[in-house]
């Protein structure tokens, strides 16, 4: 850091007058974005009023700006090159263009009208084109190349970023022919076109089925209840939104009806979603072959902790091997349940577990082995009282103040916000939204969006963080309060953990803010905060009976955590499934992607796909960063399971100690140290597989 202040100093003369020009425009569009928001702080630079011509305005606006940046490096002598024109430049232009294109692009997410989601998908597309022309940028990378081979000493991170610039640079071919390079620049954008289109097209899906009343036989009254009904008042309707998919798919007894439910959910852009992933891996290994990488996971992995695909390919295929038996076990009980339900129905027994079988056995074995009623059980998780312990534990646990924004600008009224401060300095961190409830057009999973990053201005001062957390919880009834279930308060931790890395990740550069490490450690800080959703001690502060305010019983609690490895060996060889039939077709030539998943989902889950339909087209994941990348998920469950049993477990899930460390040495680095750095730093010593076997419910 003070090698970095040190070496804004010595700026030239005639770069300072280049930089006003570059940021004369920064500084007027933040002043307007500022006046037209109703936060007061002139931090927040985000607005959600904007206009179809506001967005389109502004893209262009943002493109013409950081062009600009681009350009001014790009046009350097190579005596000319210094720290300050180079590696600051851009980096002073990533921290402004990344929170505006944020602000337009996040919208195709979240927005209530139609048409304002449709110009911000456009927006998107067109941005991301953009992104890909800045990225080929021959001339901006001979300077940083130039620049690298004089460099004087740098701080860690500003020499962590040149490198990281230049890497890319070579990951995007610009050490190879003009002609390689055009090459790479098409894919490049094709795949981002693709990419935004795919997931538009499972945002917008909107098909409902009708049910009569016997087809619902077997789900909770107030689920039924809230369900729409037909004109005639004869038929319930029933969308494929996971408030309704998972619930019906836990407690319908009428197998037919499900086996409807989840044709339906598992056709969702069936023709143009399995033709656009197929593209997708077809340009994935074209750019592969381009760059001259073996496959197109060869790629990815270089530069996650994995390394290379051996090392996931082993990781992968020794669990699958582990949890075999777990698996064998679990599928047996499924038959058992399923035999006696077909004779006392008087059903003809098919003897295997189809698809549309699977979550509602699992839930059997919850009720049956663990006797853990979720129906019962969501009665002591309201979502406010939910929400209001989970901020607590947080806060607690992180030693940081969160406090509601009244009047805040927001883009639905379900939306809420909140401050981010330290608890002992008060310095402000940044800020958050919570959308929570399904809608027409919104975002379907759940899932963390970080909107502006925490880094360094160009005057030296840092920039707040602010994310948003979007979930689709069911919402609340005449009768009761939304009520969670269990997992989706697992859920709301989870997601809740990824606003809390970027809100309190401190690093100098906007490209390292946040969650930007690993994408093969991003999910670990989150998987380990689950924990806390199976510990006494947190589910008391975070529940209540939604009539009287009573606590969960002991017994319950005692079931509930009993419970966590229940169905651990369809679970875990599900999520197996889906990492091993990534990285399949993102290493193979010439595969049909269909096919590959149906011959993976028979031999490692040991369950059929459902014939006539396509789950790749509704896996978002693998077109929206996660391709060849999945696996990351499992792997990192060593480290979250390590971080927990060896530091918090031990010391106390709400020691302010630990936490403290945890915040220091895991969230503030953001993506500024390699995540193994920063695991050692917390645990003292390597990692170790043998908590994440044990939570598994294996032996070591």
């Amino acid at each position: 850091m003070f090698l970095f202040c040190l070496q804004r100093k010595v700026a030239h003369l005639r770069l300072n007058t280049a930089r006003l020009v570059v940021f004369a425009a920064h500084a007027k569009r933040a002043s307007n974005a500022r006046m037209s928001s109703a936060m007061s702080d002139s931090r927040m630079l985000l607005r959600w009023n904007l206009t179809k011509e506001d967005i389109q305005r502004e893209a262009n606006d943002l493109m013409r700006v950081s062009r600009s940046a681009f350009n001014s490096v790009g046009s350097l002598k190579r005596e000319d090159v210094t720290f300050d024109r180079t590696v600051k430049i851009l980096a002073d232009n990533k921290a402004w263009y990344d929170t505006r294109r944020s602000m337009l692009d996040f919208l195709q997410h979240v927005s209530t009208d139609k048409e304002i989601r449709e110009v911000s998908t456009e927006a998107d597309k067109q941005l991301s084109e953009f992104d890909v022309e800045m990225s080929m940028r021959q001339d901006v990378f001979d300077s940083l190349v130039a620049f690298k081979e004089t460099a004087p000493a740098l701080a860690p991170e500003a020499e962590r970023y040149l490198n990281r610039m230049i890497v890319n640079g070579r990951r995007n071919g610009l050490h190879l022919s003009p002609e390689k390079q055009a090459k790479v620049k098409e894919i490049k954008t094709k795949l981002s076109d693709l990419s935004i289109t795919f997931t538009k097209n499972l945002g917008e899906e909107n098909t409902t089925l009708r049910f009569v009343e016997d087809d619902l036989d077997g789900l909770p009254a107030d689920f039924v209840k809230s369900l729409k009904r037909t004109d005639d008042g004869n038929q319930y309707e029933v969308t494929l939104k996971y408030p309704h998919y998972f619930p019906f798919m836990k407690h319908a007894k009428r197998a037919e009806s499900r086996r409807r439910l989840n044709v339906a959910f598992l056709s969702r852009c069936k023709d143009e979603n399995t033709k656009i992933l197929q593209e997708l891996v077809e340009l994935r290994k074209e750019m592969a072959d381009t760059l001259g990488y073996p496959t197109h996971a060869s790629y990815i992995t270089e530069l996650r902790m994995a390394k290379t695909v051996e090392t996931v390919d082993k990781f992968l295929t020794e669990l699958a091997g582990q949890m075999k038996p777990l698996r064998d076990r679990d599928l047996d009980v499924f038959r058992e349940y399923k035999e006696a339900e077909c004779t006392e129905q008087g059903h003809k027994y098919d003897n295997q577990i189809n698809n549309w079988d699977m979550r509602y056995y699992m839930e059997r074995v919850q009720e049956r082995q663990y006797s853990v009623d979720q129906e019962k059980l969501k009665e002591y998780f309201p979502l406010n009282i939910v929400t209001t312990g989970l901020l607590a534990i947080y806060q607690e646990l992180l030693n940081l103040k969160f406090s509601a924004v009244s009047g805040a600008e927001v883009w639905h009224e379900d939306v809420t916000m909140y401050s981010v401060t330290d608890a002992k300095s008060d310095e402000l961190m940044g800020w958050f939204y919570l959308d929570l409830h399904p809608r027409e057009g919104k975002f379907g999973h759940a899932a963390c969006f970080g909107l502006q990053p925490s880094c360094l201005l160009p005057d030296g001062t840092r920039q707040p963080a602010v994310a948003a957390m979007v979930a689709n919880f069911t919402k609340p009834t005449v009768d009761h309060p939304a009520l969670l279930l269990h997992d989706e308060v697992e859920t709301f931790f989870h997601e809740f953990g990824h606003v809390m890395h970027q809100i309190c990740a401190q690093a100098d550069y906007a490209l390292f803010s946040g969650t930007s490490v690993e994408r093969d450690f991003v999910e670990a800080p989150s998987q380990m905060l689950e924990n806390w959703c199976w510990e006494k001690e947190s589910l008391r502060r975070m529940s209540s009976h939604y009539k009287d305010g009573s606590p969960i019983p002991e017994e319950l609690l005692d079931k509930l955590i009993a419970s966590r490895i229940a169905n651990s060996g369809v679970f875990n060889c599900r999520q197996l499934t889906f990492a091993l039939f990534d990285q399949a077709i993102h290493s193979r030539a010439n595969v049909d992607i269909v096919e590959t998943y149906a011959q993976f989902t028979k031999d490692i889950l040991g369950i059929e796909a459902t014939p006539g339909t396509s789950f790749p087209a509704t896996f978002g994941h693998l077109a929206g960063g996660y391709d060849a990348q999945y696996y990351g998920y499992l792997w990192s469950e060593v480290f979250s399971a390590d971080m927990f049993h060896s530091r918090f477990k031990s010391e106390g899930i709400m020691n302010p100690a630990t936490g403290a460390d945890y915040r220091r040495c895991i969230l503030r680095p953001g993506g500024s140290k390699d995540g193994m750095d920063m695991l050692k730093d917390f645990l003292g010593r390597e990692p170790s597989q043998e908590a994440f076997y044990v939570s598994k419910g294996l032996t070591v």
